[in-house]
């Protein structure tokens, strides 16, 4: 009777109920539909949070127009009997590029055929900043890839072009199949779209590095606050498309964890909550993503477990990437357990279809089925600022919802329909009986257990023979189903089929069965009675496996602290003390940390509360620093232009990279991390204690003096960079000269304008060229042959200012008089020569010959591994040279403080400074020596007996997410091959290209 009112219903919405139009249409038809559908004897979920029970939903023309209960039907009506099943609103993907192409990237890279030039007339200076762009442009609705969204339960879409820094306008879109373009375009201006990924329809260079974009950002901004206070003379049509722009929803795509905190910080200092497309990883520093007090956008593209059967191939895959194959399916629940707003995407997913597995797994590892469904409903339309319509089914909402058998997420829901304003999509026939379940199937005298799980339109079927498992294949079409499994008893491969109508009731159903020999006969299949029902013969417990997840470590990833070292009260007793100061080094001494300081320095000093720490034999000393490194780093060089005095190194400190442990191994505590040689004048340094496991800007020196990187030689000219790179400016030496000249004339000109009163566009490259200038920013450059070095103390002297250091330096020895006499100090390698042409007169006495001209010499390491034995480096200068072991040490530790204005705080051991010290097993210029202890402010980073210790829970930890792995592969999961991810080692003409 039900099918057949619901036949007469279709036929009845032909009929049609209007009033007189006004204004004519040159739509063809002009009949519209103005019926009501009503859905009754529903539970309907109004939201997550409230539910109602045998509860009547009425819409039209593509809205809800009741719902509640005992509500008076309308007249002209279709009336659906859903029989309690539930209803909820359809989700909402805040963060796709549904019907969008991305477009092809340019031919050609970036380095073999540069533009360092914009592209258009009339926009921005930079064709990455795109915020003019309509997606509307280029949208073109795609049905297919509509209907994956639709069968996953998706009504409304965000989609943008992916393309750019600033990517413009998204677009709001309705899955409509049946609509028109008026109908499902929601909004074409739904929100603005940001990365750090540059745009493929331009090859202009400028940003080549994250601290670029970056730094682009900002500049950005402060033009566009310039541009709408100020009258111009000329018009810029993408700043006037963003300051339009400025009230949507911005949406970062940050992609990882530390670039969400990255994309926080620029948007702090502009006053801008961004809403972060985040990378999966929030929970392995989720105290600082709370911190950004940001809503988030969350994929789910949990990482496939390696494959780690092969024992070596193993060994290729890091222990941090195994923890987040392990800990990643936590990550909804950690945000949503710490208060942290987000949505779910598909994004990242390389099936739409996957999407409910993986909301399953983050609900097996704890993530709260309502807080599943916000994030699908009405957190996605809060971002977009569209909770009024959609996200929650009340009085003038899209109709845009779902029809399921059960509550969401549960194991054996079925999503029936889909209706996307008022249109229906048959995801599964809701008129089908479910026959999932346990049979007992009775053949031809041997009973066989079934099993049938699945959805509707593709069941599936297990058949066992006692403990024999046969292979099988079911289908189940119009209430028919047909199943054929092989025969257990032939050794050949023979076929039992069976066929039976399905009635409203399958707990039993019988039919014929053709045996694998071709003789008819019949069967029955008994459905079991359910686990946990009253029929159930043992009541049995719903043991629910809970996935074993390791703790999070901080770093997250091999060395790492469970929790933060804090500072200690220490006394080393009876210790060689290296102090740097006038006492020289003192034998059988006392050294005494409280509070983070030096306290106390002599014999037989009294411990207090402090750990007593037994040192006869050892030796203490300050840190190590060094001046010029480029670990703990996404990016060193922004190439892009030949002054990119805007970028700051401080933007992309990495504090995950494990080099900073290996450093700690080695002695050193605090470093100075330098742009590259990429161009003449190059980014701003950031100045860094090796405090392993805090967070990026915790590792910055407070009140952290103000360095930039300078570049002399082959690099910055580009006579090594290959044939391609003859456009640039400077191509040669004294090209070299003049730039210098011209920027710092500017920066004259601009200090001048700024000092006015009058109005004057903020230039954060000029900015930083004022503060050199003015003796508030200091100049290490990267050096090499002495008429370079000469050209550019002469420069500085015309500018009134002066060089704090030349690095590498490897021809100092022939202008060290002129060094001394300008007050340059000199960062040097030990013996590092003829790696390339301007290096060929480099000699390994460099270092001393200065030192004995009255310069201040420091040793560094340009490299993540020499960094770590720079005690040996220094031990090198009293081979070649004979210089003195103490002043040795000094190239190491406080003539680098000095240099870097750090030296009131650390380098040497005097009572008030930082406690950065290192306790050593033997003589520190040895090559013996290993550091036992090195302590920063008090605190213990790095412990020889702990090591080993880590080393033993390391090797422990492997096995047992070794074992988890091929438990998972086992299981049938899949699994990717190991991959070694090889972690770059950065050096001064290292060039990154972002895209």
């Amino acid at each position: 009777m039900k099918k057949l009112f619901l036949s007469l219903s279709v036929i009845f919405m032909g009929f049609n109920f209007y009033a007189q139009e006004y204004f004519p249409k040159n739509d063809g038809v002009k009949t519209s539909n103005s019926n009501y559908t009503v859905f009754t004897n529903a539970i309907i979920h109004t939201s997550p949070e409230t539910e109602i029970k045998n509860g009547t939903l009425i819409i039209q023309k593509g809205k809800i127009k009741q719902v509640g209960t005992a509500l008076s039907i309308p007249k002209n009506s279709i009336v659906i009997d859903l029989q309690g099943k539930h209803v909820y609103a359809s989700f909402i993907d805040p963060f796709t590029s549904f019907g969008i192409k991305k477009p092809k990237r340019q031919g050609g890279s970036f380095r073999s055929n540069p533009q360092y030039d914009a592209s258009r007339e009339g926009y921005y200076w930079n064709d990455h900043i795109r915020p003019e762009t309509n997606s509307l442009d280029d949208f073109t609705y795609d049905k297919k890839k509509a209907d994956e969204f639709i069968k996953a339960g998706f009504g409304t879409l965000n989609t943008h072009m992916p393309d750019g820094i600033m990517r413009g306008t998204g677009l709001l879109v309705a899955l409509n199949n049946d609509g028109t373009k008026g109908d499902r375009l929601l909004s074409d201006a739904s929100s603005q779209l940001l990365s750090f990924s540059k745009s493929n329809k331009s090859k202009q260079m400028y940003p080549t590095s994250l601290m670029g974009s970056m730094a682009l950002l900002r500049q950005v901004y402060l033009d566009a606050k310039w541009y709408t206070t100020n009258n111009t003379d000329y018009k810029d049509l993408s700043i006037e498309a963003l300051n339009k722009n400025k009230n949507l929803p911005q949406i970062f795509e940050a992609g990882s964890r530390i670039n969400g905190f990255r994309a926080d910080k620029v948007g702090d200092e502009f006053n801008i909550q961004y809403i972060i497309v985040g990378g999966g990883d929030e929970y392995a520093r989720i105290n600082k993503v709370k911190a950004t007090n940001a809503k988030y956008i969350i994929p789910l593209d949990f990482p496939e477990a390696y494959d780690v059967s092969d024992p070596y191939m193993a060994n290729l895959v890091s222990l941090g990437d195994m923890r987040h194959w392990n800990q990643a399916p936590t990550n909804p629940s950690i945000l949503a357990k710490n208060g942290v707003q987000f949505s779910l995407t598909t994004h990242k997913l390389k099936k739409i279809a996957d999407l409910n597995a993986r909301i399953e797994k983050a609900i097996k590892h704890g993530l709260d089925k309502k807080t599943a469904l916000e994030a699908l409903t009405t957190v996605p339309a809060q971002i977009l600022g569209k909770s009024d319509v959609l996200g929650t089914i009340k009085k003038g909402a899209y109709a845009n919802f779902l029809i399921t058998s059960q509550e969401l997420f549960s194991k054996d829901n079925i999503i029936y329909e889909n209706w996307v304003q008022g249109h229906k999509n048959i995801i599964n026939d809701m008129n089908t009986t479910d026959i999932n379940g346990k049979y007992e199937l009775t053949l031809a005298g041997k009973t066989y257990d079934l099993s049938i799980s699945g959805k509707p339109a593709k069941p599936k079927a297990e058949i066992k023979l006692g403990e024999t498992k046969l292979g099988s294949k079911i289908s189940y079409t119009n209430d028919w189903v047909s199943l054929t499994f092989t025969d257990a008893d032939t050794t050949k491969t023979q076929f039992t089929r069976l066929v039976t109508a399905i009635n409203k009731n399958p707990k039993f159903w019988s039919g014929k069965a053709i045996l694998p020999n071709g003789s008819e006969t019949t069967f029955t299949a008994k459905q079991k009675p359910k686990e946990g029902t009253k029929d159930a013969k043992k009541k049995s417990k719903d043991k629910k496996e809970v996935p074993k997840v390791l703790p999070v470590t901080y770093p997250n990833i091999a060395y790492g602290n469970r929790s933060l070292p804090k500072s200690e009260n220490i006394l080393f007793k009876n210790a060689t003390v290296w102090t740097n100061e006038s006492d020289g080094i003192l034998k059988d001494t006392d050294v005494l940390i409280k509070n983070g300081k030096i306290a106390g320095i002599g014999k037989n000093l009294n411990a207090g509360n402090a750990n007593v720490v037994d040192a006869t034999g050892k030796h203490i000393t300050s840190g190590i620093i060094d001046e010029h490194s480029h670990i703990a780093a996404a990016a060193i060089n922004e190439a892009g232009h030949n002054s990119t005095a805007e970028v700051t190194i401080e933007d992309v400190v990495s504090p995950d990279d494990i080099n900073m442990y290996r450093n700690l191994a080695g002695g050193v505590t605090s470093i100075q991390i330098l742009h590259g040689s990429a161009n003449p004048i190059g980014g701003r340094s950031a100045i860094l204690k090796l405090k392993w496991g805090e967070s990026a800007e915790n590792l910055i020196y407070d009140n952290s003096p103000k360095f930039i990187k300078f570049a002399l030689g082959e690099n910055v000219k580009q006579s090594n960079w290959g044939d391609a790179e003859r456009i640039r400016f400077p191509q040669t030496r004294m090209g070299v000269e003049q730039l210098y000249i011209d920027y710092f004339t500017r920066a004259k000109r601009y200090e001048q304008q700024k000092n006015s009163g009058k109005p004057y566009r903020k230039d954060i490259e000029m900015e930083t060229l004022v503060e050199i200038l003015n003796g508030k920013r200091f100049i290490s450059c990267h050096s090499y042959v002495q008429s370079e070095i000469n050209m550019l103390m002469k420069v500085a002297e015309k500018f009134n200012f002066r060089i704090n250091t030349f690095t590498h330096i490897l021809e100092g020895y022939k202008v060290a008089d002129k060094m001394a006499a300008h007050g340059v100090a000199g960062s040097t390698f030990s013996d590092w020569w003829a790696y390339k042409y301007e290096v060929n007169d480099a000699i390994p006495y460099n270092a001393t010959i200065m030192h004995n001209e009255g310069v201040l010499v420091a040793i560094n390491s340009d490299d993540g591994e020499m960094s770590r034995r720079l005690n040996q480096e220094a031990a090198k200068s009293v081979k070649y040279g004979g210089i003195s072991e103490e002043e040795a040490w000094k190239f190491v530790t406080l003539n680098p403080a000095k240099m870097l204005h750090i030296d009131d705080r650390v380098g040497s051991i005097k009572i008030g400074k930082d406690a950065d010290l290192v306790l050593w097993t033997d003589h520190p210029l040895s090559i013996y020596a290993k550091a036992e202890k090195t302590i920063i402010e008090g605190a213990v980073y790095f412990d020889l007996e702990k090591d080993k210790t880590n080393r033993k829970a390391i090797a422990e930890e492997r096995n047992q997410l070794s074992t988890m792995l091929l438990k998972a592969k086992n299981s049938g999961l899949k699994t990717q091959p190991p991959k070694k991810k090889e972690k770059q080692h950065f050096h001064c003409d290292t060039v990154e290209h972002i895209h």
